[in-house]
């Protein structure tokens, strides 16, 4: 147990390591400068409380970082979802750094920093949702003795997660300084929206009591909405 926990912790560093390089090179080769002080400041604000979410839950639940190392679909409808979202998601991760070499863009500083306030609460919403739910994981499936979660932000929209992660893709762009990222990232709310409505498809086949928890819980996404 004891060396599966170690190799676990090991891979989960190794990504949030290749996600750090990553990112890097997302925004600041496209930039041609380290002077973009809007990547700096988001870089931040998505990687250090990243940093201490990874430590929280490789204390209290490891198991969790486990599930959500898997990035296979196993329905086809989720891995076409999935495809078109990373390039939309790559894309919208570059325009920004060539958006600060280019000048296209005049975000004001103001907007730049509520909008990273934003991702930072977003981000909050993200974690108490990891917490609430054990089984939340990357890809569309039921394991065996999974339950329905109808506690903490799951007693208020279906989708706490998914709610999470738009408002920051909405955000991401002004954070970086960018009206034109904006064009990239949009197209992701619709793409969503799909990825929703088929994994509900799954859950209310794949999981008891899915479908009176959606009777329960009315709304997917956004309150009083849909």
């Amino acid at each position: 147990m004891e060396r599966d926990l170690t190799l676990i912790k090991k891979m989960i560093y190794l990504r949030f390591i290749m996600g750090l390089i990553v990112v890097a090179i997302l925004l600041f080769v496209p930039a041609g400068s380290l002077d973009y002080w809007e990547g700096w400041v988001y870089y931040g604000i998505v990687f250090v409380p990243m940093f201490f979410v990874l430590r929280y839950f490789l204390k209290h639940d490891h198991e969790l970082l486990e599930r959500r190392m898997k990035m296979r679909e196993k329905e086809g409808e989720q891995k076409k979802i999935i495809a078109l979202a990373s390039i939309l998601f790559l894309i919208g991760f570059i325009v920004p750094g060539l958006d600060y070499r280019f000048g296209w863009s005049d975000v004001p500083v103001g907007v730049v920093l509520l909008a990273n306030g934003i991702v930072v609460i977003c981000y909050l919403v993200f974690f108490l949702t990891l917490r609430e739910n054990r089984y939340a994981s990357r890809v569309i499936e039921v394991e065996k003795g999974q339950t329905v979660i109808t506690s903490g932000p799951y007693a208020l929209v279906r989708h706490p997660m998914y709610l999470g992660i738009m408002l920051m893709f909405l955000c991401t762009p002004l954070a970086l300084g960018s009206y034109w990222a904006l064009i990239a990232f949009l197209p992701i709310l619709p793409i969503l929206v799909l990825r929703i409505l088929n994994e509900e498809k799954i859950l209310t086949r794949d999981l008891p009591g899915y479908t009176d928890y959606c009777k329960l819980t009315r709304y997917r996404l956004l309150p009083f909405i849909w």
